[in-house]
């Protein structure tokens, strides 16, 4: 079930992005390493590629996990939270590609690692309120 709805985010994503898309290569799918540009090629591969649909389901699951991780411990110290997301949660789909697209508008942030620019585009899209 949890397979079927991946490829029902992944097949979204790529309709939402009529785009040219990213040339994704086998060297963007590694673990660590990883860097934001990487990042955003597996997030918005051209439709065309072969590696298309490993590549956003690569990025859902790579973004996924890192947000995930990093709520987690964010919860657990109660402070200093890097972004705070919306309840309702917006359709992952929409929110990678957002991303995408704020990679290709911060080409200097390509080089940073990839959990690293995750974190700062989710902090800009989806900032903390202030602390009272």
């Amino acid at each position: 079930m949890k397979l079927r709805m991946l490829m029902a985010g992944a097949a979204c994503l790529l309709l939402l992005a009529p785009r040219a898309g990213h040339a994704v290569t086998e060297g963007n799918f590694t673990a660590m390493p990883m860097t934001t540009g990487d990042l955003v090629a597996l997030c918005d591969p051209e439709p065309n590629s072969p590696l298309a649909t490993a590549a956003v389901n690569f990025c859902v699951g790579f973004a996924q996990g890192a947000a995930s991780v990093q709520v987690a411990h964010d919860a657990r110290q109660r402070t200093g939270r890097l972004f705070c997301l919306p309840n309702p949660l917006p359709a992952r789909a929409e929110t990678l590609a957002a991303f995408a697209a704020w990679g290709k508008a911060n080409p200097q942030r390509m080089g940073e690692p990839a959990a690293d620019g995750l974190f700062r585009f989710l902090g800009e899209r989806f900032p903390c309120p202030p602390a009272r």
